[in-house]
């Protein structure tokens, strides 16, 4: 008797985890599938969403992009930063400094930045002050995910990008581009090391000519409390033209108040003397 209801048990089990397992890889591949279908007029059901992930607070892009046919609004609420060079030095103010993001296909997202007002202050070697306020730049980017948007510990990235000179508080600005390859290893213990290389093509204000300068990041984040993200940051940047360095140390923190809505503050210094010095606060939700 015994026997038997041991047979008859062991049998329903098997039966239940026969019967389960093509139930799970019948929903993974429906989910899968129905993410890579999606597009901007088709959006991603809210029940395959990822978590958001932002390009902010740090330097560092995020290799991931917005699930297709939602939107996602990234902005400093102020931003100021502070920089010493050969001419003088110079103060700027940023407010409301956003980009604006959408998702187009499963991979491929659209990025619109803009500055929606800028109040800047320069003073020259001899003590002439300049001021200068007014909208600024524009900013076309492409983000174009290579590997691991939907899954996996190795996530790659592609993020061209032009900005176009439409400021109005200063004549300084000029047409620039450039092109971002962010990446992220995620690791045991829910850390990340993130990094990016870039490539620009960028105006020196100083020597009144382009030049073309090379940023390379590497940032490493995790989770301090719930729901809040501590990050530590260090970058670099070398001028091709004036085979100059400049070395940033940086710290932020991200809170995310929901699956759609975080906070973050944090500060980027520079270490040499003419390195920027930046400081800000800003918020990050999507629709």
């Amino acid at each position: 008797m015994l026997i038997n209801n041991y047979s008859m048990n062991f049998k329903f089990y098997l039966f239940s985890i026969l019967t389960t397992i093509p139930a799970f890889f019948s929903t993974l591949q429906a989910q899968t599938t129905s993410k890579t279908s999606c597009n901007l007029f088709h959006p991603v059901p809210a029940q395959y969403m990822r978590d958001i992930e932002t390009d902010r607070p740090d330097v560092t892009e995020s290799p991931y992009t917005v699930d297709a046919g939602h939107i996602q609004y990234e902005t400093d609420f102020m931003r100021h930063e502070r920089e010493k060079g050969e001419m003088g030095e110079q103060h700027t103010n940023f407010f409301n400094k956003g980009n604006l993001k959408v998702g187009l296909t499963s991979s491929t997202a659209l990025q619109f930045g803009f500055e929606t007002f800028v109040w800047q202050k320069e003073t020259a070697e001899d003590g002439e002050v300049t001021k200068g306020h007014g909208i600024g730049d524009i900013t076309f980017r492409i983000k174009q995910n290579i590997l691991g948007n939907n899954g996996g510990n190795f996530i790659l990235a592609v993020l061209p990008y032009v900005k176009i000179p439409t400021a109005k508080y200063t004549d300084e600005s000029k047409y620039e581009g450039g092109i971002i390859v962010p990446m992220m290893v995620k690791l045991p213990g829910e850390w990340r090391l993130a990094g990016q290389v870039e490539a620009d093509r960028l105006y020196d204000s100083d020597a009144h000519a382009m030049h073309t300068s090379l940023l390379q990041s590497l940032t490493i984040s995790h989770e301090l409390v719930k729901n809040l993200d501590g990050i530590a940051e260090t970058y670099y940047t070398y001028d091709f033209n004036a085979h100059h360095w400049s070395n940033f140390l940086n710290a932020s923190a991200q809170l995310k108040i929901s699956t759609n809505f975080a906070l973050d503050a944090g500060l980027n210094y520079g270490l040499q003397t003419d390195a920027m010095k930046t400081y800000f606060m800003g918020t990050s939700f999507r629709f």
